[in-house]
């Protein structure tokens, strides 16, 4: 008689992909990888160049300030114009109402995409508070799998949107290490085919390509340059889990009041009404904020860096409550563009904020901890949130501190709504 055992088994492990399954995904994810971040390092690039002619040369030969009032007023209201004109009159109108967009973008049109590059490119250089991500993904999914179909029909439809996603990720933060973390945290939600490393060997190849031509093109730096920090105090952890629910509060209630603000441009009904009364209203919050508040925010959050103990407290805590309704503004009013750069502005003044106003608080530990709180909830992304806010300060010590950070910080966000809305301008949970 067999001797039945009661010894739990153990469960099916998925198998490993061979070697030559994986081999020819290399070639799309190189092609792919290149050619992402040529499209963002190109459009960056030429709105950088649009921009310094639009407040540099032009405003001194009319005789007014670079960052005058004035000047402010003429360039937002007519830069919501010019966006506004190609949303209304290009092919796809420059792709869908960027207010039902994440990270992850649909395959547009070819036809449309001429549109939405210049959109982006216009509101870059104009002022608005918001970033190139959403857009050149969005190009760059579109461009990928239009290409990729008709050069390798035999390469899987569904494969080129992920190599471009995270080609751009990686171009857009220097490093394959945030595509890996964007691309295994959508896989988490998915049924996958073989180890988790086979799925992203693809992507990973994609995000290594565009984060070293970007690298070796422009040499980004993510690094504020902060005073380095040590090993992490009681004093740290405290200050750490107080100010990341503190900034993912302030991010909520603008991902509260996005459907509101979202809805009342829309009634206006027309892309020539909607984006230059968002011009107005962001003219007047960068009258009130100063010029720091314009803009992506990217070279904005180094200006704050270089000088922490420049502003006082109120001073820091009002940039980035302008900049939080900037940004809240010109993602409500149509302006192509995302909000992780503008985000990473919040953060980093509230951080600096909360140093000025406890002078212990680290320099460092405050500006990690607010940007990631703000990230979660602005994004709901929680590895885009744990590796932005831990490259900005390049201290190692920073990174247990912001993993006991995220906790208290997730538990506010989660299950909330989301600063994404559906076609029917109800927001996305």
């Amino acid at each position: 008689m067999a001797q039945e055992t009661d010894a739990p088994q153990a469960p099916p492990t998925a198998p490993t992909a061979p070697a030559r399954a994986l081999l020819p995904f290399i070639l799309p994810g190189v092609a792919v990888g290149v050619a992402a971040s040529l499209v963002f390092v190109g459009v960056s690039a030429a709105a950088e160049q649009l921009q310094h002619v639009l407040w540099g040369p032009l405003p001194d030969a009319l005789g007014l300030g670079r960052f005058s009032a004035a000047w402010m007023s003429v360039m937002l209201v007519a830069t919501g114009a010019a966006v506004g004109l190609v949303v209304w009159k290009a092919p796809g109108h420059a792709g869908p109402d960027p207010a039902t967009l994440a990270l992850n973008a649909p395959v547009l049109p070819p036809a449309v995409l001429p549109g939405l590059v210049l959109a982006a490119g216009l509101m870059l250089a104009g002022g608005p508070s918001l970033g190139p991500e959403n857009p050149v993904i969005a190009v760059n999914v579109g461009l990928a799998a239009w290409l990729g179909g008709r050069l390798m029909p035999r390469t899987p439809g569904e494969l080129w949107p992920v190599l471009a996603e995270s080609a751009t990720i990686g171009a857009l933060f220097g490093t394959p290490v945030a595509a890996a973390l964007v691309i295994s945290e959508a896989l988490a939600g998915r049924p996958m085919r073989g180890r988790l490393w086979d799925n992203l060997f693809a992507p990973l190849t994609a995000g290594a390509c565009g984060a070293v031509t970007t690298t070796l093109v422009a040499r980004p730096s993510f690094d504020l340059g902060l005073p380095p920090m040590g090993h992490p105090r009681a004093g740290d952890v405290l200050a750490a889990v107080v100010i990341a629910p503190a900034a993912a509060l302030l991010g909520m209630a603008a991902v509260y009041a996005f459907p509101y603000v979202h809805a009342v441009f829309r009634r206006l009904r027309h892309p020539m009404l909607m984006l230059p009364a968002g011009g107005v209203v962001l003219a007047a919050l960068g009258v009130l904020g100063g010029p720091l508040t314009l803009f992506k925010g990217l070279a904005e959050v180094g200006e704050l860096a270089r000088r922490p103990d420049g502003w006082s407290a109120g001073q820091f805590a009002a940039m980035a409550v302008v900049k939080l309704a900037a940004l809240l503004v010109a993602a409500s009013a149509g302006f192509r563009g995302g909000r992780i750069f503008p985000a990473v502005f919040v953060g980093t003044a509230l951080g600096l904020c909360a140093h000025a106003l406890v002078p212990a608080v680290h320099p460092a530990v405050g500006v990690a901890t607010a940007v990631l709180g703000m990230l979660l909830a602005v994004t709901r992304q929680g590895w885009v949130s744990l590796f932005t806010a831990a490259v900005l300060v390049a201290s190692p010590g920073v990174l247990a501190l912001l993993c006991i950070a995220s906790l208290p910080a997730w538990l506010l966000v989660t299950g909330r709504p989301q600063m994404q809305l559906g076609e029917d301008g109800a927001p996305v949970r």
